[in-house]
């Protein structure tokens, strides 16, 4: 009896599956094909940006070569396209190369290329200050002061690891056109900043003391 029952059971909730499905058949099918289609889309998607890495990578590569085998032209030619790939890693660390290396001299062209970085890649934050200080070291070798200021603000207004490393650069601008007061107030902000690296505390108060001289 019980057997009998159970099967029963079973068969009208076989009998009512099939007619749900049949019913419905369609959209069941619409469902499956979309998410078929989604993983398709997200594996693809996965793998063009992995094949995208490993493409720049070999080409930053390529850059540091042609480098060491002083082609400088071919090496900047490359750096600069990895730059306009928005791909923050190797993008930041062309652009770095760039300048380390002394690859193009000409400030407009450096500024633009250090503006595409900040515009077209999502940063942590303390990463995107460190493009900000870099650009603003970038700016004191030019002693344009307006634009030095400007660049630097957002590192000595805010709450960041590179703000004593902002108000030194400051401090020194000042000190080697010999506008000591000025120089003074930022050296002496660094000292006030709590928990400072022994390292630039000993660096403020060295050049506090030999400005002091002056």
């Amino acid at each position: 009896m019980n057997e009998n029952s159970t099967e029963n059971q079973f068969a009208i909730s076989t009998n009512r599956f099939v007619k749900y499905f049949n019913e419905n058949k369609l959209k069941i099918y619409s469902v499956v094909t979309f998410f078929i289609i989604a993983i398709a889309c997200v594996t693809f998607y996965l793998n063009s940006l992995e094949k995208k890495k490993t493409f720049l990578s070999d080409e930053y590569i390529k850059a540091q070569i042609y480098i060491e085998e002083k082609k400088n032209i071919e090496a900047t030619n490359i750096l600069k396209e990895i730059v306009s790939s928005n791909n923050g890693t190797y993008a930041t660390l062309s652009l770095f190369l760039i300048i380390d290396k002394k690859l193009i001299e000409d400030k407009d062209q450096l500024l633009t290329l250090f503006d595409k970085i900040l515009k077209n890649n999502n940063f942590e934050k303390e990463i995107i200050n460190l493009i900000i200080f870099k650009k603003a070291l970038f700016l004191s070798d030019y002693a344009n002061e307006s634009e030095l200021l400007a660049s630097i603000n957002p590192l000595i207004r805010g709450k960041t690891i590179w703000k004593p490393h902002a108000l030194m650069l400051l401090g020194d601008f000042y000190a080697n056109k010999g506008e000591y007061l000025k120089s003074k107030e930022f050296y002496t902000e660094i000292l006030n900043i709590e928990n400072l690296n022994k390292d630039l505390y000993e660096q403020a108060r060295s050049q506090l003391l030999l400005i002091s001289n002056k």
